[in-house]
């Protein structure tokens, strides 16, 4: 008779239970909006792309590197529509639906719309998140588009190798109250909604260094829709706005720079940081995207001012801002109408941050004699 074998080579326990909590962002090569392609790539693909059809009633469409596309439906009402997705910055996957969703309809906001409805864009890899993870990130955009007064009325799902998640979104705006980036105009102040240092917080949580206050910061900043879009679109003195996302301050200060045919001036100083960011980029919690930002963009910045940026200070300046804030270009009679809306809508952070002059697309950087960094 054959002996039974022993099976002492067994696991102990079954291979899916995790013995640790599951980490989204391992299953990500990237995250947030540095998961962007890089400006100069981006530029090449589409340097050929022309559209085969261009009616009159689009207001707006890739020419100038807007943030949605605009299309008017009659007098009153022109349609806004946009996409965004990527994958986590944050292992909390309700926080990240909150980051997604809140990041896609900044780009309604920016142009001066409204939200209207949304649409899910969903890729999971189904066989390594549990469902019940999956389903808790489906909430946290679901809880974002209820507090815009918007519902997710559809949407798209497929298995991927990579946790993706985002919105389709739809808006309107009056036609006469659309802001594109390229209305900036000689004299404009520049002011800034949001604190920068994003993406140094979440280098510094992929590498455990963040603390819990920090990133309930970063949870806040990145879940506060924009909505001063909405009134700010309604002022004749604001003449141009953007989000700043995954391509840092300085990229989209230059797209608003090509668009306008304007050039700028920032101060350095003036600039509003989340809590220790420069803090945690002194620690080496620099993204990846941030070098590939400043390859994109840094031929822009005025060479008087170039050779006097420490590498941390380039680094803030192309640091990529998952949902970032607003960037306004206005008349300088209005920055305290400006800054006051702002303020109403819970955005202590808003600040002046330049001024834009007529010339070539540049951006000087303005610094103190004691630096900053």
């Amino acid at each position: 008779m054959t002996k039974k074998k022993s099976r002492t080579n067994a696991p102990a326990t079954p291979e899916n239970v995790h013995s640790e909590p599951l980490k989204l962002t391992q299953f990500a090569h990237g995250g947030g909006c540095g998961c962007k392609i890089a400006p100069n790539v981006l530029e090449q693909i589409l340097a050929k792309t022309v559209p085969a059809i261009v009616p009159k009633q689009l207001l707006v469409g890739i020419e100038t590197s807007d943030d949605a596309a605009v299309y008017q439906l009659n007098t009153d009402q022109a349609l806004v529509a946009t996409t965004d997705f990527f994958m986590p910055i944050v292992d909390d996957p309700f926080d990240f639906g909150c980051i997604a969703a809140t990041n896609a309809l900044s780009d309604v906001y920016a142009m001066g719309g409204v939200p209207l409805l949304a649409l899910a864009i969903v890729g999971m890899p189904v066989n390594k998140l549990p469902l019940a993870t999956i389903k808790r990130i489906l909430e946290g955009g679901e809880s974002i588009c209820a507090k815009a007064g918007i519902p997710i009325a559809g949407g798209h799902t497929i298995d991927s190798l990579e946790p993706i998640y985002g919105l389709v979104a739809i808006g309107l705006v009056h036609p006469d109250n659309l802001k594109r980036n390229s209305g900036a105009r000689p004299g404009d102040k520049l002011i800034l909604g949001k604190g920068l240092g994003v993406g140094f917080y979440s280098a510094a949580l992929k590498k455990g260094l963040l603390s819990t206050s920090h990133y309930t910061a970063m949870i806040a900043s990145t879940t506060q829709l924009n909505t001063p879009g909405r009134a700010l679109a309604c002022l004749a003195g604001v003449h141009a706005m953007t989000d700043v996302t995954g391509f840092g301050l300085l990229g989209h200060l230059v797209e608003i720079c090509k668009a306008s045919r304007v050039s700028a001036v920032i101060d350095y100083a003036a600039l509003p940081l989340l809590a220790d960011a420069l803090d945690y980029a002194e620690k080496g919690c620099i993204t990846g995207a941030s070098d590939r930002n400043w390859a994109s963009y840094g031929d822009y910045v005025a060479e008087a001012t170039t050779k006097h940026l420490t590498g941390l200070e380039q680094a803030l300046l192309t640091d990529p801002q998952t949902s970032g804030g607003l960037l306004i270009a206005c008349a300088p009679e209005v920055v305290t109408e400006v800054l006051s809306v702002f303020l109403q809508e819970g955005f202590d952070q808003a600040t002046v941050i330049g001024e834009l002059s007529a010339g070539k697309t540049q951006v000087s950087v303005l610094k103190s004699e004691t630096g900053t960094g």
